[in-house]
């Protein structure tokens, strides 16, 4: 992994699902709405079934989206198939099938209530955001929240062609928020794609547990963004990382 001893950090860049806005739980509550409205949820074993089956689709669909084998609304549809070709069902239009999910998942989009604290605290900081998503859709999503104010950048994989964890990626990031990579801290709730990725492009890492996993970890870790403005004040990123 890159060296980045010896400069001080300036800016952080961020991940958004996950890490600022709460994607699994506006996914969970959205699929079970939008199926129970349908009549459709009798047709799983349970609940946590239906969402377990909705998110691995959506895992292995989106995994084809981001090697560029599949468009961002190409992987809506694939994820559509599949999902009701497990129940023996066909949507006569997957496009707005998937568009009444989506309503459904709108109305339970929520930022962490960890994020605004800690944007607060961070204030000192240039803040930018990369994504594994569409500029769209994210730019979106974030001024409904109530976030994009807060971000001097966003970058998504769809513009840049490139996506987390390849060092590009996190270039781009790097350029768009105006700092060099030794620089920027980058925030992610996944270990490899965020972390590993950021620290391997030359930036300083720590990856944001929320699950509380990652016991050993081998980056700065955190389990809530309350503990992430004294960890950058007190970590020597140079050093052996220390875990939270």
């Amino acid at each position: 992994m890159a060296e980045t001893v010896g400069e001080e950090v300036r800016g952080v860049l961020w991940d958004i699902d996950d890490t600022l806005f709460d994607y699994s739980g506006a996914e969970r509550a959205g699929i079970l709405e939008y199926l129970g409205g349908l009549g459709l949820l009798d047709s799983f074993v349970s609940a946590e079934q239906a969402h377990a089956l909705w998110n691995a689709d959506m895992e292995t669909a989106y995994e084809r989206f981001l090697a560029g084998e599949l468009g961002f609304q190409e992987q809506r549809r694939v994820r559509v198939e599949a999902f009701l070709g497990r129940i023996g069902r066909t949507a006569p239009d997957p496009d707005v099938w998937f568009a009444g999910y989506l309503d459904a998942f709108t109305r339970h989009r929520r930022v962490f209530d960890d994020v605004i604290p800690a944007l607060d605290a961070l204030s000192g900081y240039r803040h930018g955001l990369l994504s594994n998503s569409s500029s769209r859709y994210q730019e979106d999503k974030l001024a409904a929240i109530g976030l994009r104010g807060r971000f001097v950048s966003l970058v998504c994989s769809d513009e840049i062609g490139h996506a987390k964890p390849a060092p590009e990626a996190f270039l781009a990031g790097c350029a768009a928020l105006g700092l060099p990579p030794g620089q920027v801290v980058y925030v992610g709730d996944k270990l490899t794609t965020d972390a590993h990725g950021a620290l391997a492009a030359g930036l300083r890492a720590v990856w944001l547990d929320r699950g509380d996993v990652g016991e050993g970890a081998d980056v700065p870790r955190v389990r809530t963004l309350a503990d992430l403005p004294e960890l950058l004040r007190v970590i020597d990123f140079g050093a052996p990382p220390t875990i939270r």
